[in-house]
């Protein structure tokens, strides 16, 4: 689960039923059905019923299920899990977090509620959804927080407002926290994803920033609109070069075993540990578009 592809991380509102069933469709890696921003309080309790039932009911095919619940010093936070978990939703992801504290006390809450239901531990996985300064600050700690824990998202409207900025085309003002927060979560070894681009209008823009995202370490970006999401499988997807090269990096490390050889070399250069490990994500990369065999033919 922590080394699931997470290019795309597509937002849908938890209480539009047809937005729901189509979701699927667009092929994102993930779906993020959203309880948070997306729904007003008067419709809270809906939503979640409605996505329960989404959970029990819908084929979501190859999409990881995602569920947005409100933060935890929110009346809804405990609902949400205790009405989610039983629906054995892939992942949760807290809205709001700030502190160690919010992560420690959703795993246990989760936990309580598998065992309740007999759904083996750990099954319901933890993203930390990091938007504001002090969450920032505080990344480092929350990324080891939890064995649950699995990613940590970044949120830069709610961010920018915490440091009483205006967010920018270019996100100068994002550089930092964006920084911070990859770091934090590649040390503690789980995946790092990006912020929404909220102009669906500007698909130049929406892809300079998901090359920005992906030069800067990010596992994957969070969708607002269902076309997103193939721009962000456009820009993660490896270049033939880099995929034929990174096969050679595999068939000679295989043939060095055969030999019993300890020194690896391709095209005169050394292979070392690092180079190695970036050949297997490209590989895992180009599998999942169709590239090598075994993969997604479709070119998703």
């Amino acid at each position: 689960m922590r080394n699931r592809l997470r290019r795309s991380m597509m937002f849908v509102p938890g209480n539009n039923p047809s937005m729901i069933i189509s979701a699927p469709v667009f092929r994102p890696d993930s779906i993020i059905l959203d309880l948070e921003d997306a729904v007003s309080v008067n419709q809270k309790d809906a939503a979640r019923d409605l996505v329960v039932e989404a959970l029990r009911t819908l084929d979501f095919g190859s999409c990881e299920t995602v569920i947005r619940i409100n933060g935890r010093h929110t009346p809804y936070c405990e609902d949400d899990i205790r009405a989610l978990v039983p629906a054995r939703p892939n992942m949760l992801r807290l809205a709001m977090t700030e502190e160690p504290e919010d992560i420690v006390w959703a795993d246990r809450m989760i936990g309580e509620v598998e065992l309740e239901h007999d759904i083996p531990h750990g099954t319901v996985k933890l993203m930390a959804a990091i938007e504001t300064a002090r969450g920032v600050l505080n990344a480092e700690r929350i990324a080891r927080a939890s064995e649950r824990l699995v990613a940590m998202s970044f949120g830069a409207e709610d961010f920018t407002n915490s440091i009483q900025s205006e967010r920018s085309r270019d996100g100068f003002e994002l550089f930092t926290a964006r920084a911070l927060i990859v770091m934090a979560a590649r040390a503690a070894g789980i995946q790092p994803i990006d912020t929404v681009y909220s102009n669906v209008d500007d698909d130049e823009g929406f892809r300079a920033d998901v090359q920005r995202a992906k030069q800067m370490g990010f596992a994957g970006k969070s969708c607002v609109h269902p076309r997103q999401v193939a721009i962000v499988h456009e820009v993660f997807r490896p270049s033939e070069s880099e995929v034929r090269r990174a096969e050679a990096i595999m068939a000679a490390i295989q043939e060095a075993e055969r030999r019993g050889s300890g020194v690896i070399a391709v095209n005169g250069r050394m292979v070392d540990g690092p180079i190695v490990s970036k050949a297997e994500r490209v590989l895992q990369l180009a599998q999942a578009v169709g590239m090598t065999k075994g993969g997604d033919t479709s070119g998703n």
